[in-house]
Formats: structure tokens, C-alpha cells, sequence
């Protein structure tokens, strides 16, 4: 029998899930509404299997987007993920989201959608947005080996100095990778549209999946990179400070 697995992808404002059959697309969802993943996600995995007329036990395997990326976005679907793989006693299988990224990239290369006469030595960078001039990102070569680690980097003029000095095509591609072309200038670079989606994930989840890497589903936590913060607004703190002065 063909292993089916289950994708879902949702640390960025699109929410998305994607059905492949041994790491190849069968399926495919996707909303950039940004703040309803939490409806979406359940909804989007009903139609993906009705699709193919599969039932949630036909499925091997789900396959998490693990991070870095939303905190919010990255709890829903990890929490969604997790519930299944209780239930149906099936293997959790997290995958790099950035990697997930480049790997559609790739894909989109190979069909035609980005363009490079220099492909063999480009550079693959994927950003994910975290606010301001902050990116997640990470560097990797074509075949997908990494050039970079993962890192949330802030981007000015002399970001990636060392990778662009050497003039081989650099592309930048993902939610925060369009800001970063107002400050980086250099003529190697090239901005593409490239967005995170669960097809990314589905052919390094079936490889995992071949390897036996799985997850310990009681103990997996998302990949935040960065702790999250809450911050009081101006205005309730104002408040406060009139109330107590008031006393």
C-alpha cells in the first residue's frame, strides 16, 4: 500500500495543507486570510482526503512545517498535528520550514516559474518575515545542502556581504524577504516570489518518513527561534497608572 501523509504548514499568515502519496502532491489547500488558521487547518484537511476519498485512518503519517515563523500560527498547527497522530496512533514528522521553502524553489525552477542562467552555483535564501527589518532565514546551495544556518537576522546594506561578494546568483524568496530589497542592492541579487506552503514539506516528510525520523508526540515543541513576547499596549498601561493614582 502507498503511504500516504498528511502536510500542514502554518507558521506564516497563509495556512496551508497539502496530501502527497510517497512525497508526491496529491492535494492541495491554501488561505492567506493570516488569522484563521485555527478554523481553517480542520477544514482544509476534511477536503484534501474527501478529494481522494480517504479517511483519516488511510493516512501513514502528518508531517508538521516545524519552524521558525509565527508563534500563534506555529501552536495551532502543531496542536491540530498532534491530535491526529494521538488518535490515530500514527507517526509525527516535523520538517525545517525554511528547507520546506527552498525546496519549492527548486520545484518552481524546475518547471519554469524562476529563471537563472547560473542555476548550478545559485544560492537559495529563504526569509521569513519577523517584524520590522527582522528575518528568519537560512542559506542553502541547489542541491539543498546548507551554506547558512538558521538565524534571525536584522537586515541592512552589508547583510549577506560575504555570499554576494563572490557574484553568484542570490535569491531571496518568502513573507520577508520583498523589505530586504529596499536596503540590499547588490546586482547578483534576486528577489522572486516564492511562498511557504505544506507542498514544501512533502517530499522531505516521505524521506523522513523512509528513515524512520519521527517525533516524540508528547514532547515535540515547534521551532520558535525566538521566545515569544507579550507587550501591554500604551493605552492599558496609561489606564492603570490613572487607577492607581486615583486610590
Amino acid at each position: 500500500m502507498k503511504k500516504i501523509v498528511l502536510c500542514i504548514e502554518t507558521g506564516t499568515d497563509i495556512c496551508s495543507v497539502a496530501l502527497s502519496e510517497e512525497g508526491e502532491l496529491i492535494a492541495l489547500r491554501e488561505s492567506r486570510e493570516g488569522h484563521d488558521h485555527a478554523r481553517n487547518v480542520g477544514v482544509f484537511v476534511d477536503e484534501v482526503l474527501a478529494e481522494n476519498n480517504l479517511r483519516p485512518e488511510d493516512l501513514a503519517a502528518v508531517a508538521i512545517g516545524r519552524g521558525p515563523g509565527s508563534y500563534t500560527g506555529l501552536r495551532i498547527g502543531t496542536a491540530f498535528a498532534k491530535g491526529l497522530c494521538y488518535g490515530l496512533d500514527i507517526p509525527l514528522i516535523a520538517v525545517d520550514s525554511l528547507e520546506a521553502l527552498a525546496r519549492i524553489a527548486v520545484e518552481d525552477y524546475e518547471v519554469g516559474t524562476i529563471e537563472s542562467e547560473e542555476w548550478g552555483s545559485a544560492m537559495l535564501c529563504p526569509m521569513i518575515d519577523a517584524r520590522r527589518m527582522e528575518v528568519f532565514c537560512s542559506v542553502y546551495d541547489i542541491a539543498l545542502n546548507t551554506v547558512s544556518e538558521v538565524e534571525a537576522k536584522i537586515i541592512d546594506e552589508s547583510s549577506f556581504a560575504d555570499l554576494l561578494s563572490g557574484g553568484k546568483d542570490f535569491f531571496i524568496f518568502g513573507s520577508g524577504a520583498k523589505k530586504c530589497c529596499e536596503v540590499m542592492t547588490a546586482p547578483n541579487l534576486k528577489y522572486v516570489e516564492v511562498s511557504p506552503s505544506a507542498r514544501g514539506l512533502c517530499k522531505a516528510a516521505y524521506e523522513k518518513f523512509e528513515r524512520g525520523e519521527f517525533e516524540d508526540i508528547a514532547y515535540f515543541e515547534p521551532f520558535y527561534l525566538k521566545d515569544f513576547v507579550v507587550t501591554k499596549s500604551k493605552k492599558n498601561l496609561l489606564e492603570a497608572v490613572a487607577k492607581s493614582s486615583n486610590k
